[in-house]
């Protein structure tokens, strides 16, 4: 709130970021694998006096050079300018949270720029044994600006102990540090080891070709399997939310990890047949396949870290849309619009509902969603809602789906972005609607927490024959028939009365209609444990006085029963439809 927002509707912030930082990361560890990549095929050519290997590892240190200095630059540059138009607010938290890491870690970065520079165009002009120092010095200087911006990134994921005592280690050496360092150095060589077999395969030489394809598969499998415990230990010490993120409770993390698993797969094929089984089979086609499986697996584990955040961007500080979690409770009360620097509408008015409203998307909303585009656009996600719906449910989301922000505002807020998005976008009616009868507050409750992703068709279709009993125990337990769902999170009277609802929508229409208060009280109190149909053998031949009695004194008759707490009305429609009942009426 203390920023503007760059909006660019279709395209989302998000989308950019990911853009420029997948391409630099898988740059960058190409830039600290690399240096230990080229030291070692340094000294396989100098163990095997082979002049050959030795202008094949001149030739991949300038690739090297020119990749990383260059490209690995600019794309370095690239995301501190995106990250500060996108997400200012995180931006300079991070740097003044890390101003002593940020400092060193372009100490070691410059000294990493001075020793490629020596270590190529000194290649040739320097005795074996002092370049390779120079080797050394520059891939330790790069690791060092690896862990250095390891232990910052991963603060954001796990700041650990960072919540409650701060302080500069406690925010560095966070829970996830040791783990990602690792698993991010086994990356780091396993795609040197992939680019290496990128320049081997433009190598005529057909012996020293096949010499490298090896040398460098080798190089890439052996990486490979030495991060698989250490990715399997930086799961673990995930956040209990992130974790459930990563296991499935996302459709975007799961629908990234089965390409993440598919990519390695692909790689790992085609390292083990062309690599090691059959080098000659290292084509440039072959070579150029292998580097894409091993972006699109690095892109993954990029897009799953970030998406395992939500909905913070720094973990239990500040949420995705800047704005930071101990702010979110006063906003609620005082609202957004009055305290936010770059707004134009600071109160909503019946004249510029729809125009707060959008300001509010940009500012609470925009930071995940698009209009229009491909990253989780606002318009197909929320096009089976109503006004009324939306409204509901941008009051309960955060309880919903606890991977996106709470809105920070207060009710009328809530109904202009809601306004906003159905009015404008989804060009539909903006109106209160006005219903009444027993299944009333059960499609209260419907709207405001199933129908973002559910019609009222569609769960008809889906609970035919069910009963209301039945209904009511799974909202218990939705999480065990799609892991993208959780168990319903309202109160047990929201839960009977939603059940209500639904058992209601495969009943006759007039019968729905003609639902008595009996029959809403009977779903609001006894639902939970008894079904109509059990209810006429229970009070047989009794009348209504002899039912009323019966109610007063529950307990008496079952000490699991508590007393009926309803009101005296409430009771006494209660007998009456037990009374219909058990006459054989409902």
């Amino acid at each position: 709130m203390n920023y503007p927002v760059w909006y660019l509707p279709e395209i989302g912030g998000g989308f950019l970021i990911a853009l420029i930082a997948v391409l630099h990361v898988f740059v960058s560890h190409f830039a600290v694998g690399g240096g230990l990549y080229l030291i070692y095929a340094e000294k396989k050519g100098l163990a095997e006096k082979s002049v050959d290997i030795l202008a094949f590892t001149k030739r991949h240190a300038r690739f090297f050079l020119l990749l990383t200095m260059v490209f690995g630059s600019i794309t370095g540059v690239g995301i501190w300018f995106i990250i500060a138009l996108i997400n200012p607010a995180a931006t300079s938290f991070l740097i003044h949270t890390f101003v002593f890491g940020w400092a060193a870690e372009w100490v070691f970065f410059l000294v990493e720029i001075v020793a490629s520079f020596v270590y190529f165009y000194m290649f040739d002009r320097m005795d074996p044994a002092t370049h390779l120092k120079i080797g050394w010095i520059y891939f330790l200087s790069a690791w060092m600006s690896l862990l250095l911006v390891n232990g910052i990134i991963g603060f954001m994921l796990t700041p650990g102990d960072w919540l409650t005592e701060q302080g500069f280690w406690r925010g560095f050496f966070n829970p996830s540090f040791w783990p990602s360092l690792f698993f991010r150095t086994c990356v780091a060589i396993m795609l040197a080891g992939c680019y290496g077999y990128l320049t081997a395969s433009y190598t005529k030489d057909i012996a020293v070709r096949q010499a490298m394809t090896r040398f460098s598969a080798q190089w890439s499998l052996v990486a490979l399997a030495a991060a698989v415990p250490f990715g399997i230990w930086y799961v673990v010490v995930l956040p209990e939310q992130a974790m459930g993120l990563v296991m499935g409770k996302s459709p975007t993390i799961a629908l990234s990890v089965r390409w993440g698993i598919g990519a390695v797969a692909c790689f790992l094929a085609i390292t083990l047949i062309a690599g090691i089984l059959r080098p000659v089979w290292n084509l440039k086609p072959v070579a150029f396949a292998a580097m894409l499986c091993a972006l699109v697996a690095m892109g993954a584990f990029e897009w799953i870290r970030e998406a395992a955040r939500r909905p913070y961007v720094i973990n239990g500080v500040m949420y995705s849309n800047m704005l930071k979690k101990a702010e979110v409770a006063g906003l609620k009360t005082s609202g957004f619009l009055p305290s936010a620097l770059w707004v134009r509408n600071r109160e909503v008015s019946t004249g510029n509902q729809k125009a707060a409203g959008k300001e509010l998307f940009i500012h609470q909303c925009y930071a995940c969603h698009t209009v229009g585009g491909f990253n989780n656009d606002i318009v197909s996600r929320t096009a089976k809602m109503t006004y009324p719906a939306l409204t509901s449910y941008i009051g309960r989301m955060h309880e919903i789906r606890p991977f996106m922000p709470p809105f920070a505002g207060t009710d009328i807020e809530a109904k202009a972005l809601a306004a906003y998005i159905v009015g404008d976008l989804q060009g539909k009616e903006i109106k209160e609607e006005s219903v009444s009868g027993p299944t009333a507050p059960g499609k209260a409750v419907f709207e405001g927490n199933c129908s973002s992703c559910h019609e009222v068709k569609d769960m008809a279709a889906a609970m035919q024959g069910w009963e209301q009993k039945q209904i009511v125990e799974t909202l218990g337990t939705l999480d065990q028939i799609s892991e993208e769902m959780t168990p319903f999170a309202g109160t047990e009277e929201e839960k009977k009365q939603l059940g209500l609802f639904l058992f209601s929508l495969n009943q006759k229409t007039e019968a729905a209609g003609a639902l008595s208060e009996g029959q809403r009280v009977f779903a609001g109190h006894c639902s939970s444990c008894h079904s109509p149909e059990e209810m006429p053998d229970k009070f047989a031949d009794m009348d209504r006085t002899e039912i009323l009695d019966l109610l007063g004194r529950l307990g008496e008759i079952n000490d699991v029963m508590p007393p009926f707490k309803g009101t005296p009305v409430e009771k006494g429609a209660l007998a009456d439809y037990l009374e219909k009942v058990q006459g054989g009426q409902k």
